[in-house]
């Protein structure tokens, strides 16, 4: 049987669909939003498979930057009913997070998890939507200790770099950051400048920070963990 999260229409002829439409963010909210092409997937297996493994067991996990909900959907399936996910985006067009002219919507996004949920079943974790910028959430975070943060939001060097002073603090011992694009690696598209400069001169330079250590290092993201 087919899963409720299946896309509806064949890849083959969503490769006949002109690059111009396929990017079009109105075209994309109303077939992605109705199911009829998968949200585009901005993580390699590699990192999906991380993010799924240090999932596992968490009660409290955030994402920074939803997009069309590709990551969401693995943290949806990792997660159990006793887990909390925070999903963070002020949706719409962001350069400092997407590609000129790639943007998001809220309503689509928010059936594309809806239907992950569903298909997860009484199991599903719960879902709790913060839809505006990762900082404005992050000044008056007061939800429990964060498990797993993943940051996957504003990738020039100011907005990582600010997701880090602002986020961190609110990670549990023992939990885990996940920053994405912050390394090149052969066979994975290459990372993106701002966050790895961020990622090195936190954690690489100068001995690092102390209280955190990097844990995984797969594809294009980086897993720091809370010790201590």
């Amino acid at each position: 049987m087919a899963r409720s999260d299946t896309p509806l229409l064949p890849q083959a002829l969503r490769r006949l669909t002109p690059v111009r439409l396929r990017d079009d963010p109105r075209v994309r909210a109303v077939a992605v939003g109705s199911g009829l092409i998968p949200p585009r997937t901005m993580h390699t297996a590699g990192e999906a498979a991380l993010l799924a493994q240090l999932a596992r067991g968490c009660r409290s996990v955030v994402e920074i930057g939803v997009y069309e909900g590709s990551s969401a959907i693995v943290l949806v399936r990792a997660l159990d009913s006793q887990a909390t996910l925070h999903l963070v985006d002020p949706f719409g067009h962001q350069p400092g997070a997407l590609r000129a002219g790639w943007a998001a919507t809220e309503r689509a996004t928010r059936r594309v998890v809806a239907r992950a949920q569903a298909a997860a079943g009484p199991r599903a974790p719960r879902v709790v939507w913060h839809v505006e910028r990762s900082e404005d959430t992050g000044r008056i975070w007061s939800a429990p200790p964060v498990d797993l943060l993943f940051i996957d939001g504003d990738h020039t060097e100011q907005g990582c770099a600010l997701d880090w002073e602002l986020w961190h603090g609110h990670v549990a011992s023992g939990g885990h950051v996940v920053f994405h694009d912050a390394r090149s690696a052969p066979g994975s598209p290459a990372g993106i400048d701002g966050v790895i400069a961020v990622v090195d001169r936190v954690f690489r330079a100068g001995g690092g920070t102390p209280g955190w250590e990097i844990a995984r290092e797969v594809d294009r993201a980086v897993a720091v963990r809370r010790v201590g």
